[in-house]
């Protein structure tokens, strides 16, 4: 069986192209509209922050006391704030991942983290979005997917507008080129031995808008995260 260090090992990352600098530059505010725009027509709720502070003041505003929440594994939330947030205990909610990395036994962690997706607010980001309005985001693990796709009843993605993306090709290579890299750096520098992309996942529309789920995409005027 191949193990996840294995798999590692076997990573060979593009190099930087001509598309890297561009990546991590904020957009004109046209192109952000237009991006918005195309957004809501897929049936997410869009809100436009100028800073990371702001964005952390509008996660708070959309779940309630009492909410229980999960977050995904996300640079964008610790930037913000919000992850350090959720650990100190100093807020109105029930904090899912607290329990679920309390649980020392393996199988009975993984069995909480599955219903950890079945909450009433999950938190992450993505690594790109397109002008179009799809959401593309990428997994070692997939643990954060369900929650996107279906399983959670409200969605809050915080996305830095440097994610936005002409088209689905540059934002897969955004993330194949760009993010891969700059996340296998940052495993690594937490002592793990780095990352694979092995799920991706793309939000082409949310077809159960105000019914089912809601989907709140809080575009932030700042490069945060990859």
């Amino acid at each position: 069986m191949t193990t996840t260090s294995q798999l590692n090992q076997e990573v060979h990352f593009l190099p930087p192209t001509e598309h890297a600098e561009a990546w991590k530059t904020l957009p004109d505010p046209l192109r952000v509209e237009q991006t918005s725009t195309a957004l809501r027509a897929n049936g997410f709720k869009v809100e436009y922050v100028s800073n990371g502070k702001e964005a952390l003041e509008k996660i708070l505003s959309l779940m309630p006391q009492g909410a229980r929440v999960m977050k995904g594994s996300s640079a964008t939330l610790d930037q913000i704030g919000f992850n350090s947030l959720l650990k100190s205990g100093v807020h109105p909610w029930v904090n899912l991942k607290e329990g679920v990395f309390a649980e020392k036994d393996p199988q009975k962690r993984m069995e909480l983290g599955k219903q950890a997706v079945l909450t009433d607010y999950f938190v992450g980001s993505v690594q790109a979005v397109t002008q179009s309005g799809q959401l593309v985001s990428g997994s070692g693990t997939g643990s954060q997917i369900a929650a996107y796709a279906f399983m959670a009843k409200n969605l809050i993605l915080v996305v830095g507008t440097h994610k936005v993306t002409s088209d689905l090709d540059e934002a897969l290579r955004r993330l194949r080129e760009h993010c891969l890299p700059l996340e296998d750096k940052r495993m690594k520098g937490l002592g793990a031995p780095g990352t694979v992309l092995s799920k991706i996942f793309i939000y082409e529309k949310e077809l159960r808008p105000d019914t089912m789920v809601s989907v709140h995409v809080i575009l932030v005027n700042e490069p945060l995260g990859f």
